[in-house]
């Protein structure tokens, strides 16, 4: 049978987690000791079906997963989110009748840990265009050069997951390969020093002609948006997992306020201030704002898996529970500041950590611009030239 999402995180794990992620994040080092815990408990393996040796989830269950286990360390969950999401993604095409990375579900169930190398500084076509130059080679492979940013997963990805512009023939292509770890012809900077989320160590990565073999390309698009099941099942399981770890985020945050709230005495009364009516308010905006969360979050990952069609309203769908997700963390996160006292503000406290974390949110696709740009469009069109 498969585990439940709290017998793969039991609360024993979820505490250890919880006690390391100030020295991660302290020392800015990679969770090791996190990650090792996590393929012990076949973490890595969920989106995997049980036939391949996995644990055979939907998005939905990994979603709950994730939220999880950012509740307690979210960096550890933002490093992980990008191998889940190129599972996630072979999973959805699967589902949807397209195999051609079924390779990617045999080799996680074999330990191969997938990272994701697709972000470049300044380029806001995101999925639809790249500044990477992909070149063909005479056996049917392609090398890239380039640079990625946010590589999560930087010190122990096996797998990197990539794409970039083939210029060479009549019309531009958008080429996407895998490359192997060791490969020559790439470096990691070790440029990871950033204000939170601090474990991931998503550092950047120098791609210089960079070779994948034939049969680890698998796609080739054109430039612009377009339908293809890669780009939807990308953008899905990307918007879901990471609004999943700022929905963890946002989780806790009400947890501590309200932990927070009971513990400290006001003087002026001598009652706690979980009585003081200004605080109750906060708390319970709080919690109001997560609650019309978590059935947005669950509904949209549950369609996922069901293979509902939503037609174009698919990406106006995604970016929102992104955004909605990443704000709505923020907000309650700041809400718990608030109401805790001057000790949170101090270094080394959980909450001012997560203070940190949640901000990484802004930077993520879809961004808050861009998303709202997308659900215009969708219910008002495009803007007239």
């Amino acid at each position: 049978m498969t585990k439940t999402v709290e017998e793969l995180l039991p609360e024993a794990m979820l505490a250890t987690f919880r006690s390391r992620a100030a020295g991660y994040d302290e020392a800015n080092s990679f969770c090791h000791e996190d990650f090792a815990d996590l393929q012990a408990a076949d973490y890595l393996k969920m989106l995997v079906p049980d036939a391949n040796g996995g644990l055979g989830y939907g998005l939905r269950q990994a979603s709950l997963a994730q939220l999880r286990l950012a509740s307690a360390a979210p960096a550890t969950a933002l490093a992980v989110n990008m191998h889940l999401v190129w599972t996630g993604v072979a999973q959805v095409m699967r589902a949807r009748g397209d195999r051609s990375l079924d390779f990617v579900l045999e080799e996680a169930s074999r330990g191969e840990i997938f990272g994701f190398g697709v972000s470049e500084a300044g380029n806001d076509h995101v999925l639809f265009d790249s500044t990477t130059v992909a070149t063909p080679q005479d056996d049917g492979g392609y090398s890239f050069t380039g640079t990625k940013v946010f590589t999560s997963l930087s010190p122990v990805w096996t797998r990197l997951g990539t794409f970039g512009r083939d210029d060479d023939g009549d019309e531009p292509q958008l080429v996407w390969a895998f490359i192997d770890r060791k490969a020559p012809g790439y470096r990691i900077k070790d440029d990871w020093n950033t204000l939170g989320m601090r474990a991931s160590q998503s550092n950047t990565t120098v791609l210089d002609g960079v070779r994948a073999r034939p049969e680890r390309v698998f796609r080739k698009l054109p430039v612009g948006p377009n339908p293809d099941p890669l780009i939807f099942g990308i953008f899905s399981c990307f918007e879901i997992l990471l609004a999943s770890v700022y929905t963890g985020i946002g989780m806790r945050g009400v947890e501590l306020a309200v932990e927070n709230v009971r513990r400290r005495t006001s003087l002026k009364t001598g009652k706690s201030y979980a009585q003081d009516p200004d605080i109750r308010w906060r708390v319970a905006d709080a919690a109001i704002e997560m609650d019309g969360l978590y059935p947005q979050l669950e509904s949209i990952a549950r369609d996922v898996d069901a293979l509902v069609d939503h037609g174009p309203m698919w990406f106006p769908k995604l970016a929102s529970v992104k955004v909605r997700a990443t704000e709505t963390a923020k907000r309650v996160v700041e809400h718990a500041v608030r109401v805790s006292g001057g000790g949170g503000y101090f270094r080394g406290s959980e909450l001012e950590r997560l203070y940190r974390d949640v901000l990484a949110g802004l930077y993520h696709p879809s961004d808050d611009e861009s998303a709202h740009g997308t659900v215009a469009n969708a219910w008002l069109g495009p803007i007239e030239d």
